[in-house]
């Protein structure tokens, strides 16, 4: 009842909906700003609550879009980025809420490091819970340079930490790809920036409205969000209405630039002048060519094997979709294992589970892809996938210049070993691929400690928003106080991958990128060679056999955490 929606068929005026939804969301900030900050995190506990309930639904609804069968272990998937994300998000940003009302900080008990010379803050593991559930695996948030702990705590809050204060109504532009993406993002506008939201749906979510307006129930309800469908021509309206404070949106480049320099013949006159259509701020996370650089070591048959698996999966989760899916393999050319690493890739991309190119374009943008790589070799069932190898620095690579967003991989040789291939790979992944949302690397343990400084200055000059050490990019979405967004600088006129961060449940002001790491192995071979790291294979590989059970299971306890659930939710993760 608290949706609006332009009824095409009955010529409901699109202007009409919009105000009536803005005229709700102007009544809703009086109401919003009222609230206390523990009354603010009661809300949201309410919102985790029926996010439980309803969860269910959610993945339903979530599995129709992606055209997954009723027993697909690839509903693991919707489980994990849909409900799962959701509501640890939503616990997160609760108790940073009730730490604010007692006055203290909500990182007065992180622990902090260093690196690069910039402070750290740890965001995983945060509890016991995080270091069962995911053990092995850690995300630290890198401050900018100069800001030390004292300050960091003094800043940790943002919007909150002056609650009266609203920033008027936001309007967010949700994804189409991952389901969490548009209520976490509405609930970083209300909470981070104290703005009222109105939620634009990208027309391939519609079926989730009916569990969004359930879920979202207690927001709604208190006018502090609205949710809004349609075409384009809402979305126009809505980010153009006076009413309106700030944007945020999630898509392509293109998209962005449409909104802000228009698709008009003065476009081009707008962006060289630096006279924008959109007048009011925006921010974005709009993906690009993530890399994956495999640093050459000794590695064993099964860790060739399963670091195979899980670049299929960095490319092949949610069919290719992903804004952060890597889309190049950077590997050492000289690399005595790599013929057998290429292999073991070849092998895992083309025999990864079978699944519809639901996400609209998919195919001709494989076709583009084609076009520009006659040679590149045809995988999977029925050949939809593609893998381009002999990819080069010294020509125009389209591979490293356009988001193809479907399931294309390609495959980049660099010469060196050592120092020298992490300075060439580095060089190539910082100046030769589109966007800086995300960067994987993928090293044995023996390499990293024998590379030392050298392995930690690649990380840091790694320009990426989220880097990961063995583990994916995707982690660091999936872990709710970690920062997540475009590295640092990018501007209006070339926009990359975005500006502006999301998630970051601690609150945290100054910050530069999040670096994830995980286990080279999967358990027990991680025990057996000296990884303290009782992970199986991870539930979001797209071969884990047991993702759908696992994900639902971790679901439930993401929206009521209880000891009593670990045992059901090791003993699938085990089987997967």
């Amino acid at each position: 009842m608290y949706a609006v929606s332009v009824d095409t068929q009955h010529n409901t005026d699109h202007r009409t909906v919009v105000e009536a939804a803005l005229a709700d969301l102007s009544a809703g900030e009086k109401a919003w700003a009222e609230l206390s900050l523990t009354e603010r995190a009661d809300l949201l506990d309410r919102v985790r609550a029926l996010t439980g309930h309803h969860a269910s639904a959610w993945v339903v609804a979530a599995s129709s879009i992606k055209r997954l069968g009723p027993h697909s272990a690839l509903a693991g998937e919707e489980w994990i980025s849909g409900p799962y994300a959701f509501a640890t998000g939503l616990g997160a940003v609760a108790q940073s809420l009730r730490d604010l009302a007692s006055g203290r900080s909500p990182i007065a008990d992180a622990a902090f490091g260093t690196a690069a010379d910039r402070t750290t803050v740890q965001v995983l593991p945060t509890s016991r819970y995080d270091a069962l559930l995911l053990s092995g695996f850690t995300a630290d948030v890198w401050l900018r340079p100069g800001v030390d702990p004292a300050q960091a705590r003094a800043a940790a809050g943002l919007a909150q930490l002056d609650p009266t204060v609203t920033g008027g109504i936001g309007v967010v532009l949700g994804a189409g790809n991952i389901t969490s993406i548009a209520p976490l993002d509405v609930v970083y506008e209300l909470i981070a920036h104290n703005r009222v939201v109105a939620l634009k749906l990208n027309p391939l979510t519609d079926p989730l409205l009916p569990v969004l307006e359930r879920v979202l129930e207690p927001l709604i309800a208190l006018g502090a969000i609205r949710i809004l469908t349609g075409g384009a021509e809402v979305g126009e309206y809505l980010v153009h209405h006076d009413a309106v404070a700030h944007v945020h949106m999630t898509g392509s480049a293109a998209t962005h630039d449409a909104i802000v320099w228009g698709t008009d013949t003065d476009a081009e006159r707008r962006r060289a002048t630096g006279d924008p259509r959109l007048t009011k701020p925006i921010t974005s996370e709009l993906g690009g060519v993530s890399p994956t650089i495999v640093v050459p070591g000794k590695w064993r048959t099964a860790d060739l094997r399963f670091q195979a698996e899980h670049i299929a999966t960095q490319r092949l989760h949610n069919g290719g979709y992903n804004c952060v899916a890597a889309q190049v393999v950077v590997v050492p050319a000289d690399w005595d294992q790599k013929q057998e690493f290429l292999t073991a890739l070849r092998d895992a991309f083309h025999s990864a589970p079978a699944r519809v190119a639901y996400y609209p374009g998919s195919d001709d943008r494989v076709a583009a892809a084609h076009a520009a790589y006659p040679d590149a070799e045809r995988c999977g069932t029925a050949g939809e996938r593609l893998l381009v190898t002999g990819l080069s620095l010294d020509v125009d690579e389209p591979m490293l210049r356009t988001e193809y967003f479907g399931p294309v991989l390609g495959v980049l040789e660099l010469p060196g070993s050592g120092a020298e291939f992490l300075t060439t790979a580095t060089d190539a992944a910082n100046d030769h691929f589109l966007g800086t949302l995300g960067a994987n690397v993928i090293a044995h343990p023996s390499s990293i400690a024998e590379l030392g400084a050298d392995f930690e200055t690649m990380i840091a000059d790694l320009r990426y928003g989220t880097i990961a050490v063995n583990a994916w990019t995707a982690v660091g979405f999936l872990t709710a106080a970690a920062t997540w967004g475009a590295f640092g600088g990018h501007t209006l006129d070339d926009i990359q991958s975005g500006t502006g961060v999301v998630h970051n449940a601690f609150l945290l002001a100054d910050t530069e990128r999040t670096v994830v790491g995980g286990p080279f192995r999967p358990a027990p071979r991680s025990i057996l060679h000296g990884e303290w790291s009782l992970s199986p294979k991870p539930p979001w590989f797209v071969t884990n056999r047991t993702a759908a059970t696992t994900g639902r299971l971790l679901a439930e306890f993401a929206t009521a955490p209880s000891p009593t659930q670990l045992p059901a939710i090791f003993a699938s993760a085990l089987r997967g």
